[in-house]
């Protein structure tokens, strides 16, 4: 794309949800043209960026174009647009109507998902709602050829991966065509389509689409053909994404270039992809365009301050009105290949850009003695206080407060008329009001408290946010093996640059950049990017030499077609460069890594280079463990070189101010100096405080920092890190720096989970997320714990404290202990707890714990999850207390023979098997200590900022602070259940399948806060394996009270301060040392939480079961947790098919489940139904049929097969579970709650989950 012999019009656009922004470049004109418009102003033009086009193009032409006419074409170069349609679509629920087409059997596939739970203590498990309305099912199936089967059938044929496959039932064309017909008359006209394995056999996926759009459908979507990538869910769910949007995202595009001269013809336009690379309007669809704003953005800030402002990598910082993006780029564009935006899950290519739900929007409140910004956005309308349309207080009213949101330089566009400034008196009364609130909570905590200004609440509301935005830029960076401070900020976005100077000091930075088109950078990246077209094949297989030679040439085919599509659109050889990458993971695990070749055209060793990837993210490699090979791909770019920084000449004399203004800083008021950007000059240098008005943004340069003007124009603000003083009090926290404190305990929680979840192996811990992270005072209370799986919450301190009170003195720097024994505060012998005391100048100042699921541990069966276990030791490997690491020292061969070679006390004589899987425990050991390490650099970078004194305080604090808002939820609670039962004291009960009882008498304390959870009347301990230890009631407890809040509290010991538990010993629920307990984490801890909550009415049971599956033999295991339905409410109803209360773990997706194992999964769907009827009716339980290909051993742990889900207030109850399998001769036979069975190939283990109860009589419903 050669040069332009005559200078015309260049446009960059980013169409926004609520503004457009313009940048162009004039003929004969150095300036640019910047304009910003609504994107939707119905009473003044019908398309914003049209309307922005003709009033430059008539300006600066001199020429009227009237908004009925057409814009003429002859003066525009090109046009580069990125666009929020397809969000908003998406986000709004407008798409197109659209119907998917599954593999039969398959239909509730894609609303199943990996069934977890989005919010683990929403009781409503709000799931966003489909893409699609109606679902048919394809009578076909692909099945995947084992190694031992025979390769010489002639049903078998080479897939597009390399690998082996057999259409075991071709596609049923004419049992579709009545399906398809319906869907027409119905309206429907639009199609996804995801067929299992069509990554690799796409035919039928292609018969469907040709049948389809044969008939008159408007629109075909494949998953084949958008990803073919291993993975039916998210493959299917780009599907459906597409087809909702695509056609949406046509008609607007049909409409803009229609209202072009000639239409797209005589215009060159190109559109904003999520993957940062243009594309020509044909070529732009639905699932490629929803990042397209935020990706323009990306490439604005990295191709114009990365290498020329600084030569650090950058982290971007654009902060809007809802929301926030933060990006990272070090020299390449950081890309992922799945993504989740509103609720859909996206598999293609795009930027790595992660959303945080704050924004100059965010919602302000004062709950529980804290102050909080967000997660709820007051919107564009009515906005905030100063917006003058009666909305609620948000972080710009703050800033209006603080003066630095000036409202001299603000729009005035408010008010009926639309023509008044920002009301600063009405934002003044509305933190008056607050303040009244929080000064009398201080008083109440100590009546010689000082009243906090408006100003200081103002500021305390900022600081807050800045830390919840500091949370995910530091998780950006440092989950992947990068020290956040040797980043420099990139900052854009209409409220960004207010607040860079006090997120870059939180972060450690010493350095801003800031762009002098900031406030329109997504804009102007548009003209900065290249045209990319992406074409990519799966190829399953080991990389070795003769699959390397075969990648290679898929690879030169891969070029050839992305280079053609470039030529196509007008590009010459010399302007196209291509990247070529091979998807590689380690055998037997999910995490796949994206490895690009160095040197294009030369031999590249791409494993070495994925070991050192690996490693880098990581933090460790896999010895003797083979390297996959699962996609090829290629990415073809179309340089354009179209927009280029000027380099500027240096000023002489010192900048001139516009005047001054005052603004409120950490120490109170000062007088600060106003500046207009377009005034200053390169080597201007302003000391702070200052002011930079930047067209529509305002660049607060705080006190002690300096700005720069650089030879490009931008702004650089290099930033003094003061050291952090926060005053301490020790029997009152600050309220604002509760929340921060509260903000970075969480955060380091998250971080090693993270860290966990990165450096494991195991499919339990690394994929199905089946471990939980926490940090602990030095008594052992729990101070924060990370979300994980509900059931370790708060059951990790009664370990910790044991340890403590097992080692006493005899704990050093550099030891980690290790335990799992459930008489030592564990759960169940899988879930190894490792914990690593924290020293400060050789004090014991915190501890830290992970604790994993170990798919395998020894005992009677493979799998570790014996159904007929009767002692703890037949359940594997028992630990109390073992130094895993002794003063920096791995002791290897004790674990190794600890876990090889459990104890059975009972009967020596009777050899317990020990661990089949040795070297996967060592690594998730492994990974548990490196996650400890990585809580405790964190730990001590907190007490390097503020002091051991402080946070020693504050770690106090967030414990009392979490106390207080239970003590208020409990007597509000109290209130209630005196007015409906005329007393505080509720008794419940519920029962086991074998009959053993549960039996709850809750007291409350109305005037205190505190109940007691009595659970006299429970049945002794069970010859069987549902016995709990006591940690697990405590467990479910902490859950139960923390679902009842509602507010984002932290997991910590104040949630059970206000608690008293009494469980009778030798109860079920407090068992004996040796009683067998593997059922009572993964059942008991289920039933006990149905009985809480149906205990405080707040909803009914749920499926009360985790469904435990395993199967195995002596090569290999496999353990699965399946849900069911929840339990309907109060104003809600259940939710189907999804993991409920005491776990959260991931479903393996059902390719994977066949390419894995020796397996087919004959159906996975919603069994109808079997929610209970009510006025609001239970959620659906689930049906799983697993074919087993191979003689395996079978275990099944479940519950809820005798006794149904209860309904609650008159709803009835959910169905029960049952569990069956079908012989080859198609015997069935039932299998009861709890069963092991030798399975031959071609048996059918059928699991039907229970539904969960309803709520109300159905009779009064309307």
């Amino acid at each position: 794309m050669g040069s332009n012999r005559e200078e015309k019009f260049k446009f960059c656009i980013d169409r926004g949800g609520t503004f457009t922004d313009i940048y162009a470049e004039v003929p004969g004109r150095l300036e640019c043209c910047v304009m910003k418009l609504l994107s939707v102003d119905p009473a003044n033009y019908d398309d914003a960026p049209i309307e922005g086009i003709r009033r430059i193009l008539e300006e600066y032409t001199d020429n009227k174009i009237p908004r009925s006419s057409k814009i003429p074409t002859d003066k525009i170069e090109w046009i580069r647009m990125g666009t929020t349609v397809a969000t908003n679509a998406l986000l709004e629920r407008k798409g197109e109507r659209i119907a998917l087409c599954v593999t039969r059997g398959f239909k509730d596939l894609l609303q199943i998902g990996n069934q977890a739970r989005p919010n683990i203590f929403d009781l409503k498990v709000s799931k966003p709602s489909n893409l699609y309305e109606e679902v048919i099912e394809a009578d076909e199936r692909i099945e995947l050829i084992l190694e031992q089967e025979m390769k010489s059938s002639p049903l078998v044929v080479e897939g597009v991966s390399g690998e082996l496959i057999r259409v075991s039932k071709p596609l049923d064309i004419e049992a579709l065509k009545p399906l398809l017909k319906g869907l027409l008359s119905k309206g429907i006209k639009c199609l996804a389509v995801v067929l299992l394995h069509s990554y690799t056999y796409p035919q039928h996926e292609i018969m469907i689409e040709k049948l389809a759009l044969n008939m008159g459908f408007r629109h075909v979507s494949l998953s084949s053909s958008l990803t073919p990538m291993i993975r039916a869910v998210p493959r299917g769910l780009t599907a459906s994404v597409d087809a909702y949007l695509t056609p949406v995202i046509k008609e607007y595009l049909t409409g803009f270039m229609s209202r072009f001269e000639g239409g797209a013809e005589k215009v060159n336009v190109l559109f904003m992809q999520s993957d940062g690379g243009l594309a020509p309007e044909h070529r732009f669809s639905g699932h490629k365009a929803v990042l397209s704003g935020p990706a323009g953005g990306v490439v604005g800030y990295s191709q114009t301050l990365f290498g020329l402002e600084t030569s650090k990598p950058l982290i971007g910082f654009d902060m809007g009105g809802t929301s926030t993006d933060v990006s990272r780029y070090d020299g390449s564009y950081e890309q992922v290949l799945e993504t989740q935006i509103a609720g859909a899950i996206i598999q293609a290519p795009q930027l790595d850009i992660n959303t945080v739900a704050a924004g100059g929007g965010s919602k302000l409140k004062f709950q529980f003695g804290s102050f909080r910004v967000g997660p709820e956005s007051v919107g564009a309308h009515p906005g905030p206080v100063c917006y003058r349309k009666g909305g609620e207080l948000a972080i710009t009213d703050a800033n209006l407060i603080l003066g630095t949101v000036i409202p001299d330089f603000f729009p005035s566009i408010f008010g009926p008329d639309e023509n008044q400034p920002l009301d600063v008196e009405a934002t003044r009364k509305a933190f008056e009001k607050l303040s009244v609130e929080i000064n009398s909570y201080k008083k109440r905590q100590d009546p010689s408290a000082k009243d906090m200004t408006v100003e200081e609440i103002a500021l305390g509301f900022v600081n807050v946010a800045n830390e919840t935005m500091c949370r995910p830029i530091r998780q950006l960076t440092e989950m992947k093996g990068h020290e956040t401070r040797n980043h420099a900020l990139a900052c854009f976005g209409g409220a960004g640059p207010q607040h860079a100077c006090a997120i870059a000091r939180s972060l450690g930075m010493s350095e801003v950049l800031i762009h002098r088109y900031c406030g329109i950078l997504s804009a102007y990246g548009m003209g900065l990017a290249d045209v990319v077209e992406e074409a990519q094949e799966p190829y399953s297989s080991v990389y070795v030499p003769d699959s390397v030679i075969e990648a290679s040439r898929r690879e030169l085919h891969l070029k050839d077609k992305v280079k053609q599509k470039l030529r196509e659109q007008g590009f010459n050889d010399e302007n196209i460069t291509t990247e070529s990458y091979l998807n590689l993971r380690y055998e037997g695990t999910d995490t796949a890594i994206m490895v690009k070749r160095h040197v294009e055209g030369e031999e590249n060793d791409f494993a070495a280079e994925f070991v050192k990837l690996f490693q880098q993210e990581y933090g460790f490699k896999l010895q003797n463990r083979k390297i996959i090979i699962s996609d090829v791909r290629v990415r073809g770019i179309g340089v354009t070189n179209i927009l280029r920084s000027h380099e500027l000449e240096p000023v002489l004399g010192n900048p001139v101010n516009e005047g001054q203004y005052m603004i409120y800083f950490g120490t109170g008021w000062q007088q600060t100096l106003l500046f207009k950007l377009e005034k200053l000059g390169y080597g201007h240098i302003l000391e702070g405080p200052a002011i930079i008005m930047n067209g529509n943004s305002t660049v607060i340069v705080e006190p002690k920092c300096k700005a720069l003007i650089t030879k490009y124009g931008n702004i650089k603000i290099e930033i003094y890190s003061a050291p952090y003083t926060v005053k301490i009090a020790e029997q009152i926290a600050d309220v604002v720096q509760l929340s921060i404190f509260n903000h970075r305990f969480m955060g380091i929680a998250e971080q090693m989970g993270r860290t966990l979840q990165r450096t494991s192996i195991s499919t339990n811990i690394k994929e199905r997320l089946d471990f939980s992270c926490a940090l602990f005072s030095p008594d052992g209370g729990l101070v924060a714990n990370a979300p994980h799986v509900p059931v370790h919450l708060g059951a990790m301190s009664s370990t910790v404290r044991w340890q403590i009170e097992y080692w006493g003195e005899n704990l050093h720097e550099g030891d980690v202990l290790l335990t799992n024994h459930p008489c030592a505060g564990g759960s169940h012998l899988p879930d190894i707890t490792v914990i690593t005391p924290v020293f400060d100048n050789s004090k014991l100042v915190f501890f830290v714990a992970s604790r994993g699921h170990h798919a395998e541990i020894g005992g009677i069966t493979p799998g570790s999850m014996p159904p007929f276990s009767k002692a703890i030791w037949e359940e594997g490997a028992a630990i109390k207390a073992l130094k895993l690491v002794d003063r920096g020292i791995f002791q290897e061969e004790r674990i190794i023979k600890l876990l090889q070679s459990p104890n059975s006390d009972e009967n020596s004589a009777y050899k317990i098997p020990g661990t089949r899987r040795i070297h996967d425990n060592l690594s998730d050991l492994r990974a548990q200590v490196a996650a400890n390490q990585r809580g405790i650099a964190l730990i001590k970078e907190l007490i390097e900022q503020y002091g051991s004194e402080t946070v020693h305080a504050y770690m106090i604090h967030v414990q009392r602070n979490a106390e207080d808002a239970v003590r208020e939820m409990l007597k509000s609670v109290a209130a209630r259940v005196e007015q409906e039962n005329g007393s505080c004291i509720i008794e419940e009960e519920d029962y086991m399948d074998d009959g053993s009882v549960i039996h709850l008498r809750l007291c409350i304390d109305a005037k205190t806060g505190e109940a007691t959870f009595d659970f006299k009347g429970t049945s002794p301990e069970v010859y069987g394996n549902w016995n709990a230890p006591q940690a697990v009631t405590a467990a479910a407890v902490i859950y139960c009270l923390r679902c009842l809040l509602d507010v984002d509290i932290p997991l910590n010991q104040g949630c059970l301060a206000p608690v008293k538990i009494f469980i009778p010993d030798g109860s079920f629920l407090s068992p004996s040392e040796k009683a067998a307990v593997v059922g009572g984490n993964v059942l008991t801890s289920q039933r006990v939480t149905d009985v809480i909550l149906t205990a405080f009415q707040a909803c009914a049971c749920s499926q009360g079961c985790m469904n435990n599956l395993t199967f195995g033999d002596n090569n290999f295991g496999y353990y699965e947790t399946i849900g069911g339905g929840s339990g309907a409410g109060p104003t809600w109803n259940g939710t189907s098919g999804v993991q409920c209360h005491m776990t959260n773990t991931r479903m393996t997706d059902p390719e994977i489940f066949e390419q894995r194992y020796p397996v087919l999964l004959r159906r996975f769907g919603l069994r109808e139904n079997s929610g209970g009827a009510g006025y609001h009716r239970g959620g659906d339980g689930l049906v799983r049929e697993i074919e087993f290909r191979r003689p395996v051993v079978v275990s099944i742990l479940s519950e809820r097969r005798v006794i149904a889900p209860r309904g609650l207030n008159g709803g009835e109850n959910g169905s029960r579970g049952a569990n069956y399998l079908i012989r080859k001769d198609k015997r069935k036979a039932y299998l009861g709650g709890k069963n092991t069975v030798e399975v031959d190939a071609g048996e059918i283990l059928q699991i039907l989950t229970p539904g969960g109860g309803g709520w109300g009589a159905a009779a009064s419903s309307t």
